[in-house]
């Protein structure tokens, strides 16, 4: 089973998606399914799993909906309000799903202080205790204050998107490499996805080169059974084709990896950590 372990779907008129614009340019339209389905079959993709890019129950339903009349779509990592009085009841609701796999943290863009709150550290908890999968949106300068925040959780059963998109277009490996050692060394439940990666280089005139040191790293880190494949469609279109995409990751990773491991990688973890 091979699976793209982060992919997107989303449609303009439900008006959730504020980030989008027509500044947006390619991003600016409704991507399906359909749209996706050849590009998973020419490069041998036999599943997906769908995250969250708005912060309301109502997309998280409306990829639930997508997954239930698609056959590609193994997993929704889907978005819970964690300061709401009835996260615990909403949970429930939506575990009922089969296809309700995790939820998602969008960190990127508020202060981590959010991550402490009390109400939220409750809610991490509870999903700590229920070993449910939490997929972590950071970036690099918020990579300090994620290492306090899970040794608080040190059972939580969550991944970094993203590497967490070190600045990859100015070749800057520090402080993003020491906090990544530091994250993988102390929490062995904690996963990475090798994803997003073009977005954050040089959209124009990246070269397979420019990733290596952030995807060899990451692999030494973690090691090849707490990585996986994501392809972060459609929001790569930005910089990359699909395609383009995820011939990258087989050409950056470490040419010592095992067929056992290149199986974990594209898609043996993803399976495992979402419980697919």
């Amino acid at each position: 089973m091979r699976i793209d372990a982060h992919q997107h779907y989303w449609k303009l008129d439900r008006g959730d998606y504020d980030w989008l614009t027509p500044e947006s340019t390619v991003l600016y339209k409704d991507f399906l399914p359909e749209q996706l389905n050849e590009h998973l079959k020419a490069n041998g993709i036999n599943k997906t799993v769908v995250v969250q890019a708005a912060p309301t129950l109502a997309e998280t339903e409306f990829m639930l909906s997508l997954a239930e009349k698609s056959e590609t779509i193994a997993g929704v990592v889907g978005w819970l309000d964690l300061e709401d009085e009835s996260y615990k009841e909403q949970y429930a609701r939506l575990k009922q799903n089969p296809y309700f796999k995790g939820i998602r943290i969008m960190l990127q863009d508020i202060d981590m202080e959010y991550a402490f709150r009390p109400a939220v550290l409750e809610a991490l908890r509870f999903f700590e205790q229920e070993q449910f999968p939490i997929d972590l949106l950071i970036k690099t300068h918020q990579l300090e204050a994620t290492a306090k925040l899970l040794k608080l959780l040190p059972n939580l059963r969550g991944v970094i998107d993203h590497i967490a998109k070190p600045i990859i277009s100015e070749q800057q490996l520090e402080p993003w490499k020491t906090y990544i050692a530091q994250i993988a060394s102390e929490n062995p439940n904690i996963y990475c996805k090798l994803s997003g990666m073009v977005t954050e280089a040089d959209h124009l005139n990246w070269q397979k080169e420019h990733f290596i040191p952030y995807v060899h790293h990451v692999v030494s880190q973690f090691g090849p059974q707490r990585v996986m494949y994501g392809s972060d469609w459609p929001v790569c279109l930005i910089a990359a084709e699909y395609d383009e995409v995820y011939k990258l990751l087989e050409l950056t990773l470490p040419n010592t990896l095992s067929v056992s491991d290149l199986e974990d990688v594209f898609g043996l973890n993803a399976s495992r950590f979402y419980r697919l």
